[in-house]
């Protein structure tokens, strides 16, 4: 079976060293670099299953923006935060930029590594979207190859092209709390001003369009605080 490759970020020469060399030593393939452009060139050649990315990076980007790039560039790879900061906001920003999961410094090496497996196993569990072709989202679906929503009658739906991107990107994150900001920018390519309501008038309109009972939503659920989840039908 094939080594799972870590792209470790970390600025700190000696905890990249010494967390290199511990997860290498557990049969996972490293590589380790320490800020946000060498992990882009790293990237460039491959996409490793999993990232490792420290918070706090020289430059101008931080972990979070990072991880933020990372996820809008796959939504496969695994990502762990990691940061000095015991903060709940930092764990909260880090999960709603993208993360998986989020370690706080210092930590032990065997629960580090225990993250990672944790993650690679869900990692691996994920749809690739390049191969999802028709998603059911309640009682309809959406077709990814043909850009159309369908009802249980299998009844066109028209959606607006904003529409079908927001749900398109709903449909590559399940489960995953998306923020509105995230939400904006991946699908209009503009940042999200504090007073920004585009993007829950658009939920309001598709949720009229897929929702059993719109008032009361159970596809594209509401996450106080964060923004809107998908959640696909148990059946």
């Amino acid at each position: 079976m094939q080594q799972p490759s870590v792209l470790l970020v970390e600025d700190d020469a000696f905890q990249r060293k010494a967390a290199e060399t511990y997860l290498t030593n557990h049969d996972l393939k490293v590589i380790a670099v320490e800020n946000g452009a060498q992990m882009r060139r790293q990237i460039s050649r491959a996409m490793p299953d999993l990232v490792l990315l420290d918070v706090q990076l020289p430059g101008q980007e931080d972990g979070f923006s990072l991880a933020r790039w990372l996820r809008e560039s796959n939504t496969r790879v695994g990502i762990i935060m990691l940061t000095a900061s015991g903060d709940s906001g930092d764990k909260v920003q880090g999960l709603e930029s993208g993360a998986d999961d989020y370690v706080a410094k210092p930590y032990e090496p065997r629960e580090l590594l225990a993250r990672c497996k944790s993650v690679l196993r869900r990692s691996a569990n994920k749809a690739t979207p390049a191969r999802l072709e028709r998603v059911r989202m309640g009682r309809h679906t959406l077709d990814l190859t043909r850009r159309a929503l369908f009802d249980e009658a299998n009844q066109d739906v028209p959606l607006t092209s904003g529409e079908f991107d927001i749900l398109k990107t709903f449909a590559e994150n399940p489960n995953r709390p998306l923020s509105r900001d995230w939400l904006l920018e991946t699908t209009s390519h503009r940042s999200r001003d504090p007073f920004d309501r585009a993007i829950d008038l658009r939920i309001t309109r598709i949720r009229r369009k897929i929702e059993p009972a719109p008032n009361k939503p159970t596809v594209i659920r509401t996450v106080r605080g964060t923004g809107y989840m998908f959640v696909p039908p148990m059946e």
